[in-house]
């Protein structure tokens, strides 16, 4: 799931924390329990609901993880989506004595579930939600073709795509190498409303493959569907904490399981959270905006966050096989764990080295006929976040 920023997420991998932000943590939660919890705050994830712990055993794992973090981390740099006030100006001396292992932290634990990975063909079936354009189609169409393209040049989309490939399965199967463009179903008429739930996201989707005239192919081997919602639709928690998810749909509503993902287009909402670098939030001084290599602020954000799902749909599609932490409701996956990071160096408060075009454009990797700004991905088999464009490959 690609999220905004929560130090308290990330407590038990890679962020360090102050003490001081601990500790009003852990007050805020001892004072909380003279509220007797009649009515709990919900924590949303994946679509559905969980009630936070009685703060009693939440306010001791608190207390406990922040003195292992008092006794054995040191302070370092973590990934954000955006920079961090201090030190915003992309400096080496942010970056540290060294820049190869962006994103690299021995606390990171991710773990194989023993569940399946998307080893057979994948097949991208897409449903655009609202009005969209088509040069705004023709760039994420473009970036899933390019996900499986050869004789592209280096730094590729494939060459992103080679660091999903190395998770496995349980038989040693690798993600398979063979990304298409599916079908494609349009949602012009805003079948469920300006306003969707996560459960009514799976409502979109049932409508798709089970519309009387062309409907979407179901196809539970393979097929992954992206509902992708235009810049006047709103999805629960969008912008106060997600720019899109994944899961899979429930047989109870859509008659089938199926790994799928939704996006939001942020132009009207929150460009300045969901699209950065493309727009930075004005509360950031010292920061200015990339140009978008495609032109689009919102898409060109968009295809990151799109790329995000689809590599975490391939390695944990049904939420039982690759993330890290013991709770496969609040999972950290291989995407997770590298948001914000788009070259080398990234960490911290740096997005790393990117490339730029004659026309002034940032990017870091080439496909089919266009540029793309991606974020990088966790490679478990040397802890760290790999990317094509990164500078000793």
């Amino acid at each position: 799931m690609y999220r905004r920023f929560s130090p308290f997420r990330l407590l038990c991998f890679i962020t360090p924390i102050s003490t001081t932000q601990a500790l009003s943590s852990l007050l805020f939660l001892i004072k909380d329990k003279k509220k007797n919890f009649l009515s709990p705050p919900l924590r949303m994830w994946r679509g559905r609901t969980a009630p936070f712990s009685p703060p009693a055993a939440v306010a001791r794992a608190t207390l406990t993880v922040l003195l292992a973090l008092l006794v054995i981390i040191s302070p370092t740099g973590a990934w954000r989506p955006w920079p961090r006030l201090a030190n915003s100006n992309g400096s080496d001396a942010m970056i540290g004595g060294s820049k190869k292992y962006e994103g690299s932290s021995e606390f990171v634990h991710l773990k194989y579930h023993m569940g399946p990975v998307l080893t057979p063909n994948i097949t991208v079936h897409i449903i655009w939600y609202g009005v969209w354009h088509m040069p705004q189609k023709e760039i994420i169409r473009e970036f899933i073709r390019s996900i499986s393209a050869t004789n592209v040049k280096r730094p590729s989309v494939a060459g992103w795509w080679s660091t999903v490939r190395k998770y496995t399965d349980q038989t040693g199967g690798n993600i398979s190498g063979t990304v298409l463009l599916g079908k494609e179903r349009d949602d012009q008429l805003y079948s469920h409303g300006k306003s969707l739930t996560r459960l009514s996201v799976q409502s979109v989707i049932k409508a798709a493959v089970t519309a009387r005239s062309s409907p979407l192919p179901i196809n539970p081997s393979g097929g992954v569907y992206l509902v992708l919602t235009s810049e006047d639709v709103y999805v629960q928690d969008f912008c106060n904490d997600v720019c899109g998810f994944h899961y899979f749909t429930f047989p109870s509503i859509v008659g089938e399981t199926l790994p799928y993902a939704w996006i939001g287009n942020s132009a009207k909402l929150c460009p300045a959270v969901c699209a950065y670098p493309f727009a930075v939030p004005t509360y950031i001084p010292g920061i200015k905006p990339v140009k978008p290599p495609n032109g689009d602020i919102a898409v060109d954000g968009m295809v990151s966050v799109i790329a995000h799902e689809i590599a975490e749909m391939a390695s944990d599609p049904l939420a039982n096989a690759w993330y890290a932490g013991e709770d496969p409701s609040f999972p950290v996956e291989i995407a997770d764990l590298c948001e914000g990071i788009y070259g080398t160096g990234g960490g911290g408060s740096y997005t790393g080295q990117m490339l730029k075009a004659k026309d002034g454009a940032t990017y870091n990797m080439n496909g089919v006929r266009r540029r793309f700004l991606v974020q990088w991905v966790w490679n478990h088999l040397v802890s760290y976040c790999s990317g094509p464009n990164a500078l000793d490959q």
